[in-house]
């Protein structure tokens, strides 16, 4: 059985084939100049159009007697296309001998402007100099709207961009007057008392949790308070707002530090008992400012141990151990302690955001001792001073500070040096 007997179809095909590859070789080239898919003229140096393609012709509704011999390349393009083919386009042409892929709009048949791309080179004659310019001219129409709505995709994802930095930055400033509407505007004079505060934002797109403050009970006495509400956002916000409103009222009603914290616990666990636990950390004080000395009575449930800056140049902790997180359990432990602050001494509280900051390239804890080593490094100038001091301390933290910090600073005035009386 012969080979074509085998695959009949195959051989049919094949024939088929042969038959469409002969048609096109069938087209002469006058043809394939008349009917390309783009535009082809020919001009004199001085832009005479000598030959013009139909495929051009159709596209600007001209017939060959009106454009060969009658006008030039330029008289086909806009005004502006004009103007730049006078400015760049011919200079160009004549410096370099060609130009490639220059975009243009001509005069199309229905009056409308019709975007081109254009390619032009001068024929050179045996002697070396120019005889013509072949131009090719490549509709762009398809190119330009996808060049137009690619802009216009651009202009709206930048004015998405736009507006979502303005929403950013309204966001910001409404999470702003927020945070601060959650901390004292300032804090009181309290006679013969100095104090100073210090708030730290992680992120200007999140409510932070930390919180203090600083009133008066009575004519003699003054409450104080630091704290850090768990979790950050709205929520934390108003357990914010809770803690501090429960606090305040609690002090006026009974001021004793174990007392207040075992009301807010109450509060908090009454509040949050369908299963979304909330609880915080606080510890809140009395201060009894007297002739020589300033009495401190505290309680602290949960929170980092407060540092007293002596005015020796030493600093220690006074430790509250076994205070309970406020808010988790029905009943809690809370831990009280008294000192007295002696002129030239300052009491500080601060967020764990502190002694959590990351250092190093081991990005390990700054730690309670690095803070008591630094606290006592620190001339005692007084609360200001120390506040001063610990914010240039977490301004070098830079990324390694990822969490907010609160710090309040109570301290006792020291006295001023007596001048010496010359005799």
């Amino acid at each position: 059985m012969h080979r074509s007997d085998q695959y009949p179809d195959r051989e049919q095909g094949s024939e088929a084939m042969d038959v469409a590859f002969a048609s096109l070789l069938e087209d002469s080239a006058e043809e394939l100049y008349e009917q390309a898919p783009c535009g082809y003229l020919s001009t004199l140096m001085d832009g005479t159009i000598a030959k013009i393609n139909t495929t051009l012709l159709e596209w600007l509704g001209l017939s060959r007697q009106q454009v060969v011999g009658r006008m030039r390349f330029a008289d086909l393009l806009t005004v502006g296309g004009k103007l730049y083919h006078e400015t760049h386009f011919a200079p160009l042409l004549q410096l370099n001998g060609e130009v490639s892929g220059i975009a243009l709009d001509i005069k199309a048949s229905d009056g409308q402007r019709m975007p081109v791309l254009v390619t032009s080179k001068v024929k050179t004659g045996d002697d070396g100099g120019p005889l013509l310019v072949r131009t090719t001219v490549f509709d762009a129409r398809d190119r330009r709207a996808y060049e137009t709505e690619l802009l216009r995709g651009r202009q709206a994802a930048e004015d998405a961009r736009r507006q979502a930095e303005a929403d950013r930055e309204r966001l910001q400033e409404a999470l702003a007057v927020l945070q601060q509407s959650l901390l004292p505007a300032e804090l009181p004079e309290v006679p013969g008392l100095e104090a100073g505060s210090y708030y730290h934002t992680a992120s200007p797109e999140l409510l932070g949790g930390d919180f203090y403050d600083l009133f008066p009970l009575d004519a003699d006495r003054w409450a104080f308070f630091l704290g850090d509400v768990c979790g950050k956002g709205p929520q934390a916000a108003a357990i914010t707002s809770l803690t501090r409103y429960t606090l305040r009222a609690a002090a006026l009603h009974d001021p004793d530090p174990v007392t207040v914290l075992t009301t807010l616990n109450t509060v908090l666990h009454e509040r949050y008992t369908s299963g979304d636990t909330r609880y915080c950390t606080a510890i809140f004080g009395v201060l009894h400012p007297g002739s020589e000395h300033v009495s401190v009575h505290l309680a602290s449930g949960g929170h980092p141990s407060a540092l007293i800056q002596r005015a020796d140049g030493t600093a220690e902790y006074l430790h509250t151990p076994g205070g309970m997180l406020i808010g988790v359990l029905p009943q809690a432990q809370f831990t009280a302690a008294r000192t007295r602050l002696l002129p030239g001494d300052t009491l500080l509280l601060y967020t764990d955001g502190l002694t959590e900051a990351r250092t190093g390239p081991d990005r390990e804890l700054y730690g309670d001792e690095a803070l008591r080593a630094f606290a006592a490094e620190q001339s005692a100038k007084g609360p200001q001073a120390l506040i001063t001091a610990l914010t240039g301390l977490l301004a070098g933290f830079g990324d390694g500070l990822d969490d907010d910090t609160a710090l309040l600073a109570l301290g006792v005035p020291a006295p001023l040096p007596t001048p010496r009386v010359k005799t």
